[in-house]
This record gives structure tokens, C-alpha cells and sequence, in this order.
């Protein structure tokens, strides 16, 4: 059975205006056009819908039943088919699911999820854990949001840089490391931790060392950030990782933290979402904020009239606060 939707907005007007002249005026068409819509009306659905009563017409009983349901579906389909409504947080219901890398997670997860619940109340946010690189998920609409290290490579994938995060050295306090200068020759000479959650003992720091003519045995890879701060608490293992997304984590430990003995490049950090949410306001709405909240992570520490203090535990040099601070 073919339908013509159109029939709907035609019966709507009918029942509102209670003519087939009423009826065409409201929908500007002529008359007998009308009148002509009123007959595959009445054909399709098997009932007069209108008779004349003297010189009125009156629905049907049939046609009273349906005016409530045939009025809804037409706002409903002019609702669907118009341009976006302005978007209204405080009544939005909606669920989000954000794949973004552990230490992301640790570091931004409560500034996200507090911002989102305070100007929309209705949304729902999934933080899951980041399995690893699966553009399918993203094109199956299964994760709105998404962190990554480097661009994506497919053209359907939109991407953000939202920052970029220098390299730091992690190790317990007494650490060996911290005592002296820490050269380039004395870093390698250690036993090291990677992180990777496919479990790699080599990352681009070893490709560094190597144009040096240097190589350091690397003795674990640990799956999460938070896993290889523990272990460099609880060993010698020294770990090179992102200094903003861990400092709230290093600093709860209390580990030691030193400059790397040699130029490493910044991490970058993306955002990835697939196209089709190019033009979903709550989506933009959401990658907005997730960007804003990132960004917070690499804004500068306000500086204090004293001077920042060194050694194990600290820093030692200007860094980024974190989410949310």
C-alpha cells in the first residue's frame, strides 16, 4: 500500500478548519484541489471523515477519534523535517559515550562529568576504557567522542587538537636518578617501564636514543599510566610519560619527577568524532565543553610570589594545573 503523507497535513486542516474551503485557504491551495485530497482521504481510510450538515459539515465520529493523533503527526513530521530548534539544555536527554585514554580519564573525567550534569542535567555520559584505535566503533555511532595521540586517518573521522603535553621522567623518591645531574648516558643506563596497552617495551623515546647511539632496556610494559606510576613507586623502573595528564596522579604518589636528558617531542592530543555529528548541536555542544575542559589541563599554574620548590615529589619547573582547578 502506497501513501501520501501529504494526505496528513491535508486531513489536519480538514478537521481544524471544519471545510474544504477553510481547509485550502489555510494550506493555500485552490478549492477543488482540496476537495480532491478530501476524496483519496476518504478512499484510504474508508470513511466520509466530513458530511454536510445544512450548510456546514461536521467530522465524523471516526474523524473526531483521529483529529488528536493526525494533528500530533503532523508537528512531529514538521518538527523532524525543519531546521534545528535551539538547543535546550536544562530539558535535553541523551546519552554519550566518551573513549578517551586512561591518564585522560584520571585527569579530566570528574571536570567533565560535573560541567556536563550542571548545564544539562538530562545527559547521561559513558566514560569507557580505551580498548585501543577502532575507527569502527566512531562510524558506528557506538562512541560519540573519542581521545587520540595523532590524526586519524580516515576521511569520515573529524579530529580537534586540543593540546599538546611535554615529555617528563617519573621515579620513586631516593631514586638513584635524582642524585646529581641527570645525563643522557645515566637515563639510558636504567631499567625503564613503557606504556602501552597492546604491551610494546619500545616506543619513539627509544628511536631518540638511538640516533645517539644509545639504547636503555626497557624491562616492563605497563597496560595504563596509572599502573606504571605505581610500579615506578614501588621499584627502580624509571617512566617517561605526558606530564600534564599525570601530575594529579604523580603528585598523589609522591614520585619524583625530572626533565628527560634529552629533546623528546610534545604528545599531541586530539579529539575524534565521526561527520555525522558535524551538524548535531548537543554533539557540538559536548565536544565544546570536553575541548574546554581539556585545555585547562595545559593553562599555566598561577605563579606565586615564592619560588616553586624542587627535588623529589616536585616538578621542579613550570608546569599546566589540572582539570578543573
Amino acid at each position: 500500500m502506497q501513501l501520501d503523507l501529504n494526505l496528513l497535513t491535508a486531513l489536519d486542516a480538514l478537521l481544524e478548519e471544519g471545510s474544504v474551503a477553510g481547509a485550502a485557504s489555510r494550506l493555500h491551495v485552490t478549492a477543488p484541489a482540496m476537495s480532491r485530497s478530501l476524496g483519496r482521504i476518504r478512499k484510504a481510510t474508508g470513511d466520509q471523515i466530513l458530511v454536510r450538515t445544512g450548510r456546514s459539515m461536521v467530522p465524523t465520529t471516526r474523524a473526531l477519534a483521529m483529529r488528536a493523533q493526525v494533528h500530533a503527526l503532523v508537528q512531529q513530521a514538521h518538527h523532524l523535517l525543519s531546521a534545528q530548534q535551539e538547543l535546550d539544555l536544562a530539558t535535553l536527554e541523551r546519552v554519550f559515550t566518551v573513549r578517551w585514554h586512561d591518564a585522560l580519564t584520571a585527569a579530566c573525567g570528574t571536570a567533565l562529568i560535573t560541567a556536563v550534569h550542571r548545564q544539562a542535567p538530562g545527559i547521561r555520559l559513558r566514560l569507557s576504557a580505551e580498548p585501543g584505535t577502532d575507527d569502527a566503533e566512531l562510524r558506528r555511532g557506538e562512541v560519540d567522542l573519542e581521545s587520540s595521540s595523532s590524526p586519524p586517518t580516515l576521511p569520515d573521522i573529524r579530529h580537534r587538537l586540543v593540546g599538546s603535553d611535554r615529555l617528563v621522567v617519573a621515579v620513586r623518591p631516593g631514586h638513584p636518578l635524582t642524585e646529581g645531574p641527570l645525563s643522557i648516558e645515566r637515563y639510558a643506563a636504567a631499567e625503564h617501564l613503557t606504556v602501552s596497552r597492546r604491551g610494546s617495551l619500545r616506543d619513539p623515546i627509544d628511536d631518540a636514543l638511538t640516533t645517539r647511539g644509545l639504547e636503555r632496556r626497557v624491562v616492563a610494559a605497563g597496560p595504563t599510566a596509572a599502573f606504571a606510576l605505581q610500579l615506578a613507586l614501588d621499584t627502580d623502573l624509571v617512566v617517561t610519560l605526558p606530564d600534564a595528564v599525570t601530575r594529579a596522579a604523580r603528585e598523589q604518589l609522591g614520585l619524583a619527577v625530572l626533565p628527560p636528558p634529552l629533546p623528546l617531542p610534545d604528545a599531541p592530543l586530539y579529539l575524534l568524532w565521526h561527520r555525522r555529528y558535524d551538524d548535531d548541536r548537543a554533539h557540538t555542544w559536548l565536544r565544546d565543553l570536553a575541548t574546554e575542559t581539556v585545555q585547562a589541563l595545559f593553562a599555566p599554574r598561577p605563579t606565586l610570589n615564592s619560588p616553586s620548590p624542587t627535588g623529589p615529589g616536585s616538578d621542579g619547573y613550570a608546569g599546566r594545573q589540572p582539570c578543573g582547578s
